[in-house]
This record gives C-alpha cells, structure tokens and sequence, in this order.
C-alpha cells in the first residue's frame, strides 16, 4: 500500500435536471484530489456490489455508523468498489444508502494502483478489489484495515477488520491519545 493516494480519474455519473428523459444523469470526471485534498476521508473498499457480504453487513455496518464517524472529525465516508457507476448507484439505491457516498472504481485502476486490485476468477468476478477500510488525510494514508491473506481466488470472503467497528474504534482512540482528526 503507498503511503499517499494515487491520482485517478474516477468516471461517475451525477444527477443534473437539465438532461431530458428518463434517466436525467450526466458522466462527471472526478479527481483523487477533488475526493482527498484537503479532508479527512474514511474508504470503505469491497469485492462487489449486491454481493452477500457487501450488501448486508460492509457498507451497511457504515452507513449505520456514518454521522459516528463525522463525529469523530472525518468529512466524508466512501464506499468503493470496482464496479461501473449504474452498478454503483442501483446498489446504493436498493440498500437505501443516505449517507455513504458510493465511488464507482469500474476500470480497477484505483485499486490496482493502491495494490488492492485482486482476481476473483474463480467465483466469476473477474478482478476485484480486496477488502478493506482505510483513513486518508489530505490525500495521506494515515490507516488501513485490510483483511488477513490478501490472495488472488481467495476461497472465501473475510471479514474481520474492514468493518464500520474498527474504523470508528482506532478514530475514537486516536482522538483521545491525539485529539481530533483535524
């Protein structure tokens, strides 16, 4: 894992009343620094959308603890995978997401280049991101709880440390030793 986040060019689509039709979104290119600079930020990164684990105890677990998490001096929480931005925002819409703000990595190349990038061959998947949450401050990564035996075709799906829990838990302690984020 470096110790900064990589400059990428996220493809997202956001919501823009100015487009007719039924499907009223325009494609937005946004920036690692448009994401990073300057703000304290908590990553929640995982294999799939609509898959089991993801969906129903991952980005849920931070979407529960979301204003927790502001509390403790974060400015936003994301929750990235590497899926395309429909995929993204069907799944956030289906979990009636609110708070997290979904981050479509489609094309990998974040999570490749942040060393996360995983093969998931063997249950269909293709590539995919290796799950993990992660504290960045001004682009720095300062924590990452990534789960144990990073593997290509890993078996089965852990979770242990990646979860809302544990980042709110090392926030809550840093404060004390250190004081808030900021």
């Amino acid at each position: 894992m470096p110790t900064t986040v990589p400059d990428v060019i996220f493809k997202t689509r956001v919501r823009d009343d100015s487009v007719a039709g039924d499907n009223p979104f325009r494609w937005q290119d946004i920036s690692s620094d448009d994401l990073f600079k300057g703000k304290k930020i908590v990553v929640l990164a995982l294999p799939g959308a609509f898959t089991p684990t993801c969906s129903h105890r991952h980005l849920p677990g931070f979407e529960a603890k979301y204003r927790e998490l502001l509390a403790q001096g974060i400015d936003e929480v994301y929750c990235l995978s590497v899926n395309d931005a429909f995929v993204m925002y069907q799944w956030g819409l289906h979990l009636n997401i609110v708070n997290v703000k979904m981050l479509p990595d489609g094309n990998g190349e974040f999570t490749e280049a942040v060393g996360m990038l995983v093969k998931k061959h063997n249950v269909g998947f293709g590539y995919r991101s290796w799950r993990y949450s992660m504290l960045v401050d001004d682009k720095n990564i300062l924590k990452v709880f990534s789960e144990p035996d990073q593997i290509d075709n890993c078996p089965d799906d852990p979770f242990t440390v990646s979860d809302a829990d544990t980042m709110l838990a090392y926030l809550t302690e840093r404060q004390r030793a250190h004081g808030p984020v900021r």
